[in-house]
This record gives structure tokens, sequence and C-alpha cells, in this order.
């Protein structure tokens, strides 16, 4: 049997990464574990967050992957060193794409907002990185908990999730900044919502390209090509998804996100 890569999140954000991944590595099999029922984890505390993300990946270690891509910015943010320490696969972890944003931005005399949930914003590996790049203090800090909700309720427009936002960036003097990073991979479902709010001149970015581009060369390095078809397997909270209804809801989210990608190139 095909050994295949695994990506982990609390809900649905991590079909996101997984998306790109079908993109960049289409000869790969893929198992996609949701932790549904303790979701959402950004309000959780620190410990919470680290058993929770324990108990699943030690669950998805023995389905026989070869690497797990934590497809969470909370996740990797309270667990991903524990996890590198505790298995001899490769463990990957998400970035919010801050660093590329303060790059362009002190350049061009703007500022950068990097939203996130409030777990991983006053977490020590955020703030590390910010200290680390962000050497002309640029960078402001944006909590949006409620999108993830949103997004785990499956609505990704209307009336009130066009208010939070508007209300959430309401506060920043708009024309002052030039890039909001998406530091949760749920946020990423709300790009066409954010692009059409926020000011033209403001680019819009998150980290799963350059996560799965170091899946990509992580893989090459170790000689392991993907012998493959793109297939997915999705697990809830441990529990295989059988039901025809729920399968197609992971389809709804794959057709949300190619609909993005062909505004970008259409």
């Amino acid at each position: 049997m095909t050994r295949r890569i695994a990506f982990f999140d609390s809900g649905i954000g991590g079909i996101t990464v997984l998306h790109e991944a079908l993109r960049l590595l289409p000869h790969e099999d893929y198992i996609y574990y949701a932790d549904t029922l303790n979701a959402p984890y950004g309000t959780r505390e620190k410990h919470e967050v680290k058993k929770l993300v324990s108990d699943a990946v030690g669950f998805i270690v023995h389905q026989g992957v070869k690497a797990v891509v934590i497809a969470c910015n909370t996740a990797t943010s309270a667990a991903v060193e524990d996890l590198r320490r505790l298995y001899s696969i490769p463990i990957i972890g998400m970035e919010p794409a801050v660093k590329p944003a303060v790059e362009k931005n002190g350049r061009d005399h703007k500022r950068v907002i990097v939203t996130a949930t409030p777990l991983t914003l006053k977490e020590e590996k955020l703030r590390n990185l910010i200290d680390r790049v962000d050497n002309e203090h640029i960078v402001d800090l944006l909590p949006l908990p409620e999108l993830v909700k949103f997004a785990e309720r499956y609505e990704f427009s209307g009336e009130e999730v066009t208010d939070y936002i508007r209300s959430e960036f309401g506060s920043f003097e708009l024309e002052q900044y030039g890039t909001v990073v998406l530091g949760c991979t749920h946020f990423i479902y709300f790009k066409s919502i954010l692009a059409d709010i926020l000011p033209s001149h403001i680019d819009i970015i998150d980290g799963n390209r350059g996560t799965v581009s170091n899946l990509k060369k992580i893989m090459e390095n170790r000689g392991e090509p993907g012998e493959g078809y793109g297939r997915v397997e999705f697990f809830c909270s441990g529990e295989p998804v059988t039901e025809a209804a729920e399968l197609e809801k992971m389809n709804i989210l794959f057709r949300i996100l190619s609909d993005q990608n062909n505004k970008k190139t259409g």
C-alpha cells in the first residue's frame, strides 16, 4: 500500500493547505484529519491544544503515513516542537507569511496586519518570528476568532460575515497598510470577501504555498517520490468519513478554493 501524507487541523481550515498540496504534489495520496469534535482550538488554553494535537497525531501516525502536515497555525504554535521530538517522520508546521510581508512593505513604507486566532497571536513562536524580521516595527496584530466559527458552520458569505470583517478592520487607517497576512488556514475561505472589503492596494497573503513547497522539498530530499493518484481519505476526530453528505461538504470546500484560484488567474 502506498504510504500517504497526512494533513491535520482542528476543523476544515487545513483543507486549504491540502488543496495546495493536490496542485503541487498530485502523485501523492493523502489523509485529512479534522478534529471537529474539539474545534475551535484558537480560543482554548495551550495545554488543552497540546493534548488534543498529541492524541490526534498519534492516531494519524498509526495509519502508516510518511509525513504529517500540521495544517493549523494554532496547533503548530502549541505543539509542533513536541511532535518533532516524538516522531521520526517529518512533521511540517505552518508559519504565517510575516517575513515576505515585512520585506515588501518595509520597502514600500507601508504597514502590515497579521490576522490569526487569539492563541496563535499570543504564542511565543509568532512573537519570535515578528521580532526576528520586523526591525521597523510595522506589524500590527488582529485576532479574528469568529471567522473560524463562520467557516465551521459553512458560512462563507452574507451580511453577518461581512459586518464582522468590516467591524474588525474598522479601527485601522487602512491607507497606511500594504498587506494583510492570513495567519489561520480557516481565514483563506474568506479571501474573496476580504478582497472586496479592503482597499484594492492591500495584498492578502497566506503561508500555504510556502508550507507545501517545504513539504515537497522534504519528500524529494528523503527520496520518497509520490506513487499515488491524489486520493484522499477523510477522518473526523478519529472516525472515517463515509457518508455521502459529509463527503460532498468536502467537495464544496474544494470548489470554493478552486473558484478563488480561477479569479486570480482569470
